[in-house]
């Protein structure tokens, strides 16, 4: 049936901020330890030359993130789940499953990662311990978003990202950059194939595909019971809470290539997480290093919790079954622990994760852009001719970029 029956007619007031959530937390994934270390890295090596693809891919991220959401406002069903009702055969919907769920779990390896990196720097831990907590919390996290609902674990995840924000922009406030560098940094233009790398290494840690899958089901589950509040009136608040999340998203990955960009540059071994750490303690002391490290560990718990609550609901919406939490969690969480045990450089298995997601962004995006452009699904509130056009041009781009990032990496290029 179309969306009439789930829109309502139904009216009422209520102030926007009581609705906002659900961008804030699928806004985590796009401060994840994998964003960490793209922007530390572009900032060390090209100091303020990528500020602009920072915002470029932010803007890009606010609409594709708003048609997530839109999708799930207005249909009540997340894309996993409507992707599944239109893939006929139980064949192909096991088929996308695998790469979906292939994607899931390439997410939570840089996340559990990035947790695990975190507790060593801060506490001498060993990264296999490392990584069991940072899967420990995220179990707990997802236990209180199936137990105490939607609101609850936006609540916790809301406060982790207050910390990433604090951990990763004290160091610029510390340090202030240098503004007429900052505003050469917003004209487009690269310096050779080794910040063409880079900048589509951003673009790649930026938009990934489990939070386009995230965001529909967490507009669905928020939203479930809209208390006479038109569809509209959710779409209003919608773009209000995207356009929060991705302010602040946006503002703290900047931040984290002026911090480096600033303090960092031409210093050897800033391209490893670890090596950033020690460079910042070195040039700006041990708070600002210590506050570097908690913002990693905030970030590697938030996004892994984000990451595991969308490979529940790949799972759920694509396969039709219920499985339990704990195994659920465990199916995206033991490769990452495999990883960790066999003792991988944590920064080459972060490239590796950022190689297998750009296989998952075309099987994201494309859908999302049909499905929103879908009047007989979306009724009234379906896309506009331009929205349609320029979703399909941000999907066609990333794509490519994508592809591109593939193929540079894959050929050592």
């Amino acid at each position: 049936m179309g969306t009439t029956a789930i829109a309502g007619t139904k009216t009422a007031r209520a102030p926007h901020w009581l609705l906002l959530g659900p961008a804030l937390v699928a806004g985590v994934a796009y401060l994840d330890p994998g964003n960490v270390a793209s922007n530390v890295t572009a900032g060390a090596r090209y100091g303020y030359l990528l500020i602009w693809v920072v915002v470029s891919a932010n803007l890009v991220a606010w609409l594709i993130q708003y048609l997530s959401a839109k999708l799930g406002v207005v249909t009540g069903k997340s894309l996993p789940q409507l992707c599944g009702e239109r893939i006929g055969s139980r064949a192909g919907r096991i088929a996308y499953w695998i790469q979906a769920e292939g994607v899931a779990m390439a997410t939570d390896l840089a996340e559990v990662i990035g947790g695990a990196v975190a507790l060593w720097l801060l506490f001498d831990m060993p990264l296999l311990a490392g990584g069991l907590i940072t899967g420990t919390v995220s179990l707990v996290l997802l236990t209180v978003q199936s137990q105490r609902g939607p609101r609850a674990f936006e609540h916790v995840v809301i406060g982790l990202l207050a910390v990433i924000v604090l951990g990763f922009t004290w160091g610029v406030v510390v340090a202030p950059p240098d503004l007429a560098g900052v505003a050469a940094g917003l004209v487009p233009r690269f310096e050779g194939t080794g910040s063409v790398l880079l900048a589509v290494s951003v673009l790649g840690a930026t938009i990934m595909p489990h939070a386009i899958y995230a965001h529909s089901s967490l507009t669905r589950d928020r939203f479930r019971d809209r208390r006479g509040l038109s569809t509209p009136t959710l779409l209003r608040a919608t773009r209000i809470d995207v356009s929060v999340a991705m302010v602040i998203a946006g503002g703290v990955n900047v931040a984290m290539m002026l911090l480096a960009a600033a303090n960092l540059a031409g210093v050897d071994g800033t391209d490893t997480l670890e090596g950033a750490h020690a460079a910042l303690g070195e040039s700006l002391g041990p708070v600002v290093a210590t506050l570097f490290a908690v913002g990693l560990l905030a970030s590697g718990l938030a996004s892994t919790s984000v990451g595991a609550y969308a490979g529940a609901e790949i799972m759920q919406g694509l396969l039709r079954t219920r499985v339990p939490l704990l195994t659920r969690r465990l199916v995206t969480l033991i490769p990452a622990l495999i990883v960790l045990s066999l003792g991988v450089d944590p920064t080459f298995a972060l490239v590796l994760s950022q190689v297998v997601l750009s296989f998952g962004i075309p099987f994201a995006l494309i859908p999302l852009v049909r499905l929103t452009a879908d009047r007989q699904l979306m009724g009234q509130h379906v896309n506009r001719i331009w929205t349609t056009l320029a979703a399909s041009l941000a999907a066609a781009a990333l794509t490519a970029l994508n592809g591109v990032l593939l193929w540079l990496v894959l050929t050592g290029a």
